[in-house]
């Protein structure tokens, strides 16, 4: 004890020795405490950057952790599919291809994204989604074991259709029609008419097809894409652009209506195409399937507008399941039992009178539609990239199907200009709206694999013409998808008028939806 007690007086007695010459200098006290603050300040500065150093090394956290989680996430996925599947998963095999091409759809997608160009609006990711479904097939190891059965092929796609559908009848808002009256009709019926019969009259002489086929690829081109066109309006909206005259909510609005008159006189063509019957016979086989898809879609509406009622949980995801599983069966069911052009219609009908009911609960259910859309988006336009292969490709093909395309579009621009001149819009205004209704996408990458593939089950003999529209299909998303959202982009903000307070001038858009 005695010793210890000597040592500690020892090292008080030295530590007291050492702290008195600095109290005792005077002109050099200030620089000895600025060195020692800077040394301690050093060695804080390290122990954070160790830490960090040593956090990032183990475990991973930031990005690397994100891909790390995600690529465990994918390979667990396919590790469950082959357990249930077997050979299915494996290359070659159904699964297997599908989970490829909606990978690879995905990776475009985001690939896509990143590309950003100043002073120029994003481009839309459905293009990435197609140039990577392209690529798939044609790059020769990946494209032998990627195959896809075309009966797989035709529900998926049908499937999608399905959804573009439900949320084409969910985006129409009364009110705002109601508010657009005649110039809305005039935009979503006129050009997509004048340019079906345009791209028939071009390619009966062009590509050398029948009148009929010709009205029958009319109709796939005549559709304008929502999937591009609604978000660079709403952007457009937002920043208070055109919104005093109402020109977004006119565009939205009009691009649903668009599409429904496409897909309806796409599946009038395509039955008197493909059927063996007279002109009168198919006309009566058409009427028949219009009404019977009225009466069908009334009748499933008005049930879906009280059932399930509104004291029930997890309301909207209940609708939103309904909603899809009557639409996919009246689309799927009705093409079993051979009334083809039945199921798109019910599937409007029952959505739109559904819709009318919901009031604000329908924003609800059409978040939880636009994740299904989400997922079945990278397959549809994965799948039609991959319909395309160089190979079967021939150089005057493409260059008679580009001035098809090219000569119908310069039709519908325009008309389009001519139907708004009467609206009140000025020159400006008129040529912005008559450019923003170029872009094709969503409705092509649907119509198009659904010739070729009716082709192949019914007329092998028609498979060429069915390739050529599918040929032009593709390449009026790829030419008009991309050069539509950058016109709709750059001219917007340099055409249109901008409010300085777009709140109070804007038209209620939460109901209009993208797909």
């Amino acid at each position: 004890m005695h010793t210890i007690e000597s040592k500690n007086e020892y090292l008080e007695d030295e530590n007291f020795q050492t702290a008195t010459p600095q109290i005792l200098i005077g002109p050099n006290s200030s620089a000895h405490e600025e060195t020692k603050e800077t040394v301690l300040s050093k060695a804080k500065e390290t122990e954070p950057q160790v830490k960090k150093k040593i956090n990032i090394l183990c475990p991973p956290q930031g990005k690397l952790n994100t891909v790390i989680t995600n690529g465990v996430i994918l390979f667990l996925i396919w590790c469950v599919i082959w357990s249930f599947s077997g050979p299915e998963a494996l290359p070659g095999g159904n699964l297997f291809g599908l989970l490829i091409i909606f990978y690879s759809a995905i990776f475009g997608g985001e690939l896509l994204k990143l590309i950003k160009i100043p002073s120029v609006p994003p481009l839309p990711p459905l293009l990435g989604m197609l140039l990577a479904g392209f690529i798939v097939r044609n790059v020769p190891f990946i494209s032998k074991h990627v195959q896809i059965s075309n009966t797989w092929s035709s529900i998926l796609r049908n499937t999608a259709l399905t959804i573009i559908l439900v949320r084409a009848g969910l985006g129409l808002d009364p009110q705002a029609l109601k508010h657009l009256k005649g110039v809305c009709l005039r935009l979503s019926m006129g050009p997509c008419l004048v340019e079906a019969c345009a791209a028939a009259f071009f390619s009966h002489f062009i590509m050398e097809f029948p009148w009929h086929w010709g009205f029958l690829l009319g109709f796939v081109l005549g559709a304008v894409s929502p999937a591009v066109v609604v978000p660079s309006m709403l952007l457009l909206q937002e920043a208070g652009y055109g919104v005093e005259k109402g020109i977004p909510t006119l565009l939205v609005a009009a691009s649903s209506l668009d599409d429904i008159l496409a897909i309806t006189g796409f599946n009038t063509c395509l039955n008197i195409v493909f059927s063996s019957g007279g002109i009168l016979n198919n006309v009566l086989s058409s009427l028949r399937d219009v009404c019977v898809g009225l009466l069908a879609g009334t009748v499933l509406g008005f049930f879906v507008q009280y059932f399930p009622c509104g004291d029930q949980k997890k309301l909207p995801l209940k609708r939103a399941f309904l909603v899809l599983s009557l639409c996919v069966s009246a689309v799927l069911g009705s093409q079993r039992i051979g009334l083809h052009g039945s199921g798109g219609l019910c599937t409007l009908v029952l959505t739109f009178i559904a819709g009318t009911k919901w009031s604000k609960e329908k924003i609800s259910v059409q978040k939880i539609i636009t994740n299904a859309w989400n997922v079945f988006q990278p397959l549809l336009f994965g799948l039609v990239g991959s319909e395309v292969s160089v190979t079967s490709l021939e150089s005057n093909a493409i260059g008679l199907c580009v001035a098809t395309l090219s000569l119908a579009l310069c039709v519908r621009v325009l008309t389009t200009y001519v139907l708004v001149c009467f609206a009140g819009f000025s020159f400006k205004e008129k040529i912005f709206i008559a450019l923003s209704w170029i872009p094709k996408a969503t409705v092509q990458a649907v119509l198009g694999p659904l010739v070729l593939e009716r082709a192949r089950l019914s007329t092998p003999q028609l498979e060429s013409y069915s390739k050529d529209v599918m040929t032009v299909a593709f390449l009026a998303i790829l030419i008009t998808a991309p050069n539509g959202a950058l016109l709709i982009g750059i001219l917007g903000p340099k055409i249109l008028a901008c409010h300085d307070d777009p709140s109070k001038l804007k038209l209620q858009l939460s109901g209009f939806k993208h797909h």
